[in-house]
Parts: structure tokens; sequence; C-alpha cells
């Protein structure tokens, strides 16, 4: 032994050596040095922290792991022009996975924050971003992600292409999909407008520019301090006119997303020369503003502060005074809502958009890390229990993914002027059901997919996190469910019921092609809308009744309509048993929530009280 230590010169050297000698009883994983004397590599001493490392999972290319959407482009895109939108789709999803994907992610370490004043004293009110943020300015402009919704204003293919490349982009962006969704809106006010000025044209341009320097976001300012979805109630911003006719705007902005865009659209309330304003919606007119001077200066506007959000921290949403902003009434007087309401239509669409995007990137991740991760000595994917969860989460996703682009179609054809009547009461009934829904689908497969992980999905350091705390904003932004369902609500009341008859009409004309494999889901999506359409048809004139019964009717409409969606979807696109068995699973579930009539009397909101506040 003493032989042995004279090999290390120092006390420390030769404690460490005599701990790692040990006797061949005691372990077996040793190095002879004679007869009775070996020496044990420690595995978990110092910096050794053992040999196991988790291999983390992969984003791979986008497009070509979802077959939902290939088969959707395929089918909708005119031959002559697929193979252009599809190289151009793939060599985007290459950038993701790449590029885009790390930048999302850094934009989520790295803040935005305000810096109120300089080093002098002056206020300046700075909104500081990161570096990825402004990138993905950059990328956006480049990518043409709005730009493509405008060129070539007559194919009814375009918005297709925009929207699956916004599906591609959105879940890692950083949330960069957030003002690109008001970006979209905008655009499509002011292309609208019938004999827009200058500056109107101007600002068009900057929005749909593929020029990152010359590149335009939007912000959407309507949610105040007494709420967001009531803006009858809650606008208390005023607008006072000017000797050249624009207008000057007092007012507080309590909830502005984007707050480093480079104009807004808002509303408010205009001064009559007896300095009195009209209250309730017919008082509400629309503004178009931008949000700097020519000097690079704010446009009176302070940033009072940035909200500290439970999710979507990457996007800079601030309360805001205005001071005196200078802005352009682009609305007739009183005329604010409905003025603004093609830019509610394309951010709801592009909410569920976003909600689709986060859903499918979420479970590619998730079954890339099943092919990685061993427990109990066997890889995740050959766990039927395991896999069982992961095809429930497939099934959500290709039926929400059908639902929004289906929406998205009608919108192409109500732009390019080709939809039919039925289609346009179509496209108003979807869009608030898309948004409802495929926001609480996101919520519980965010919950799903990030327990897929184990602990590693409750881990921030792995991004994973991320996913959950960003899905709720989807139920809430543009409109909560109860607010949307009542929106359904007014869809059909406001169309005398056309919009029912028109989905109707296109369940039955989509039903109608059912293969034999699928007869028995068809008939059970038919029954439930019979169902419905009874109940409806029942209490129609019934307003108490409907408003209570409006989040399940949504509900109803939206799982019969993807179903139905699924089973055209499977029986145009060659009858594989994969798209077979996900309509029989889909199907399987409840369709209609609105079968039972007491669930929605006086005695059950009586109870419902009692319960919650008794």
């Amino acid at each position: 032994m003493q032989n042995f230590l004279k090999k290390f010169p120092t006390q420390r050297e030769r404690t460490t050596t005599v701990t790692r000698i040990l006797t061949r009883t005691a372990f077996t994983k040793a190095t002879s040095l004679n007869d009775n004397e070996f020496e044990y590599t420690v595995p978990f001493s110092s910096a050794r922290l053992g040999h196991f490392t988790q291999p983390k999972p992969k984003l791979g290319n986008f497009l070509k792991q979802d077959q939902s959407l290939l088969k959707i482009l395929q089918k909708n895109i005119p031959k002559q022009h697929y193979q252009t939108v599809e190289d151009d789709l793939l060599r985007f999803s290459e950038r993701i996975a790449s590029e885009i994907d790390d930048l999302g992610f850094q934009c989520e370490k790295e803040k935005p924050y305000v810096q109120t004043f300089d080093a002098w004293g002056n206020r300046i009110d700075q909104l500081v971003t990161c570096q990825a943020w402004k990138k993905m300015h950059n990328i956006s402009a480049e990518e043409g992600l709005i730009s493509l919704g405008y060129e070539n204003p007559k194919e009814e293919w375009r918005r297709l292409h925009q929207m699956s490349k916004l599906y591609i982009f959105a879940s890692s962006s950083g949330l960069y999909s957030c003002p690109l969704a008001m970006t979209d809106g905008a655009a499509t006010i002011i292309r609208r407008i019938e004999n827009p000025t200058s500056q109107l044209l101007k600002a068009f341009e900057n929005l749909t520019s593929r020029n990152p320097e010359e590149f335009w976001t939007s912000g959407q300012w309507m949610t105040e301090k007494k709420g967001g979805s009531d803006v009858a109630s809650g606008t208390e911003t005023e607008a006072v006119k000017q000797d050249d006719g624009s207008y000057r705007l007092h007012g507080y902005k309590w909830f502005s997303s984007a707050t480093d865009s480079d104009m807004a659209f808002t509303l408010a309330r205009v001064v009559d020369k007896q300095n009195n304003v009209i209250e309730g919606t017919k008082g509400l007119s629309l503004f178009y503003l931008e949000t700097k001077k020519n000097d690079g200066s704010l446009n009176n506007i302070q940033i009072i502060k940035l909200k500290d959000k439970l999710g979507t921290r990457q996007l800079p949403t601030a309360e805001l005074l205005l001071d005196g902003t200078s802005a352009v009434r682009i609305s007739d007087l009183g005329k604010g809502v409905a003025g603004i309401s093609s830019m509610l239509t394309l951010t709801r669409i592009h909410n569920a958009v976003a909600a689709c995007s986060s859903m499918r990137k979420l479970l590619m991740l998730s079954k890339d890390y099943s092919l990685k991760r061993e427990a109990f000595g066997n890889r995740l994917y050959n766990y039927p229990l395991h896999v069982q969860t992961l095809a429930r989460l497939e099934t959500e996703v290709r039926a929400a993914t059908l639902f929004v682009f289906q929406a998205v179609l009608l919108l192409s054809k109500q732009e390019s002027g080709k939809a039919t009547e039925d289609e346009l009461h179509l496209l108003r009934l979807l869009t608030p059901l898309i948004k409802l829904y495929t926001g609480k689908q996101a919520m519980s497969v965010s919950s799903e997919g990030l327990e897929s992980f184990g602990g590693q999905g409750y881990i921030e350091e792995t991004g994973l996190p991320n996913f959950l705390r960003d899905a709720q904003v989807l139920t809430i932004w543009e409109g909560t469910t109860n607010i949307l369902s009542l929106d359904v609500l007014r869809c059909i009341s406001k169309s005398n019921g056309q919009a029912l008859i028109s989905l109707k009409n296109d369940v039955d004309n989509k039903l109608s092609s059912t293969p034999p494999e699928l007869s028995k889901e068809a008939e059970k999506l038919q029954m439930a809308l019979k169902s419905v359409l009874q109940f409806v048809t029942k209490n129609q004139g019934n307003l108490d009744v409907l408003s209570f019964a409006a989040r399940d009717l949504s509900y109803s409409l939206s799982r019969i309509y993807m179903g139905t969606l699924m089973i055209e979807h499977t029986a145009s696109c060659g009858l594989s048993p994969v798209d077979i068995y996900a309509c029989k699973r889909w199907c399987e579930q409840q369709l209609s929530a609105v079968s039972n009539q007491d669930q929605y009397n006086k005695q059950s909101s009586d109870m419902n009280k009692e319960l919650v506040y008794g």
C-alpha cells in the first residue's frame, strides 16, 4: 500500500485514492491492483454526474409530419400552382426547425421591458425588445406572411397558402404571430375602404410589404379599463376634432398587445360642439393612428406599464395613456364597430390557426420523445397505453386542422367574390366556432401533451411549459368561450336561422358520398344535427333558454361539423385505414350536448346560482 501511495505526492490525492482502494467483497466494479486491493471508478464523484443523458425531442419538418395539411393542400390548390406552394412550405418548415424555433425560445428568455426615463430625466417610454423579436419582424416580411394574403386577390387558394405558412410559423414564432394577426386584420380594413387617402394607401403598402425595412405591424386597441368584449359601455376614449379635420384622442387603453407596432386601429367617441358624447355602440367610431411622430417620438402616447401575464410573455402588452394622440377617423360617425368587424374576423381565424399550430408542434415533439425515451426496459412507443394517449391527441389535432382550414377556404372564396350565400352564412357561423373550440382543445392537448414528457414537461428549461401557459390566452383573447357562444347565437338570429340551414345543407352535401365503412358514423352525425336543430327550433322565441344553452350549442355544432369534415376528408383522400380509424374515434364522443331541455330551465338556473353562491 505504501509503495502505491508514493505515486501521489499530495495529501488530498492520497486521501482520494485511499477512499477508492476497496476490497473485492465490497464492490465488483473495480480494477485489480494486487491480490487484495482494487481501484474503484466512482461515477458520482466531483463533476462526474453519471453516464446517462436523455436525448431531447427534436422538431422535424412541420409539413412532412402533417399529412392532414398536405392532403388539404393537394385537394384545394390548382395543379399548376401546387408544386410551387409545397416547395415553399417545405423550405420554410426546414427554416423553422433549423433557425426560427431557436429564435422563438430566445424571445421567451429575453422578455421585453420599458425604459421610462433616460439618464437625464427625460421621459422617453422606450420599449426594448430582444434581437430575436426584431429578427421575427424581418422573417415575417421576407417570407410574405402577410403579403401572401393580398397578392393575386382573385385566386381562391392564396389564403390557404398564407395560413398554411402561418400555421407552420405560429408555434415557433415567440408569439410574433399575434402582431401578425392584427396586421392582417388592419390590411383588410384598409383594403375595404372606398377611396382611401394617400396616408392609408401608404400604410397598406407597408403592412403588406416583403421588405423588412418597410414592413409595418399594427395594433388593435379596443380593451379599456371596464373590459374588452363589452365595447359599447366599456369604451371611454374621446376624440376631439381639430381644424384640419384630424382628431386628438384622450383615453386609457388597458390591454394593447403588440405595443411596438407602427400603427393601430382603435375605437373612440367623438365629442360634439356642446362637449357631449353619445353612449353605447352608436357613439363609437373607428380611428387610424400612427404610433410615432416623424421625429421618432411617441404620438402623445405614454406607456404606463407592461402587463405581467401568465403566458405570452414574449409579447409586449401594455397599458397606454392617449394624451392628445393624433388620429384620423376612417368610419362614418357611430359606425366604428361595423368598421372593425372585418379585423375581428381575421384575428379570430388567426387565433384558431395558432391553436392548431401549438397542438401540432407539441404532438410532434411528444411523438419524437416517445421514440427516444426508455422506461421499465422499453421505449415509450412500445407501450399501448402511451400510444393510445397520443392517438387521442392526434385525433383532436386532425379534426381541429380540418375545421380551421375549412374556414380559411371560405374566407378565400369571400375575398375573391366567389362565395355563395350559403358559404357566406357558413363563414360567419364558423368564425366564432373555430376560435372557441380550438382554444379549448389547445388547453386540453397542451396539458396532456406536457404529461407525456413526465417530469420534463414541468421544467422551464425544456421550453415545454410555454405551451400550456401560452395556450390559455387562446380561450380569452378576441372573446372568451361564453362571449363567442353568444356571438354564435347572434349570427343565427341575424340571419333568421339561415346560418344553421347553410350548415345543414353543407353537412348533407358532404355526407352524401360517405363510404360504407363510415355509414354508422355519418348516421350518428346526422341524428345529432337533427337533435340540435330541433332544440333551436323549439326554443327560437325563448332567448333566455338559447342564451343559457349557447355554450353547449356551440360545442355541439363544432363537434358535428368537425366529424363531417373528417368523413369527407377521408372519402376524398383514398379511404386510408388510419383516416377511417380517426373518424370512428371522433364520432364515439357525445356529439350533441343540448338534448336535455330541463338543464336550461328557470329551475336549473336558480339551482346553479344556489350551488355556486349559496
